[in-house]
């Protein structure tokens, strides 16, 4: 039996800068939140950061989706990535740029690997 992939990290970041010569990742700017003054309002650039294990060898695609009405989730992020190992550990920079927020509130965000939700979770955006 297939274990589901465990997702390890989780964050919300301005940026991640990864090291050419050592490979390691260093964390930029993590908040929990937005704050606005007014709506809509569009954030310019954020970084969502992740780290899975569990992973079955392979090819396999992630899916971030967000919406205030979690019945209507729209698709932010949809991309391929590789697992060499159900043992090793892999880190998804993931960047968005402009997202706009219509109206304060929390922003439910549901992280998929191959269609199986493997986190929930929620982003406050407020005055």
């Amino acid at each position: 039996m297939q274990s589901k992939p465990t997702l390890l990290v989780w964050l919300t970041c301005d940026a991640v800068h990864l090291d050419p010569a050592t490979g390691k990742h260093t964390i930029l700017g993590v908040f929990s939140n937005i704050k606005a003054r007014s709506f809509p309002v569009v954030h310019p650039r954020m970084v969502w950061f992740l780290t899975l294990t569990d992973v079955q060898t392979g090819n396999h695609r992630l899916k971030i989706l967000l919406s205030l009405d979690p019945t209507r989730p729209v698709e932010l992020i949809q991309r391929e990535f590789e697992s060499q190992s159900p043992l090793h550990r892999i880190n998804l920079i993931n960047e968005l740029h402009n997202l706009r927020f219509d109206q304060p509130g929390d922003y439910s965000i549901l992280i998929e690997v191959d269609d199986e939700p493997i986190l929930a979770t929620s982003l406050t955006v407020g005055l």
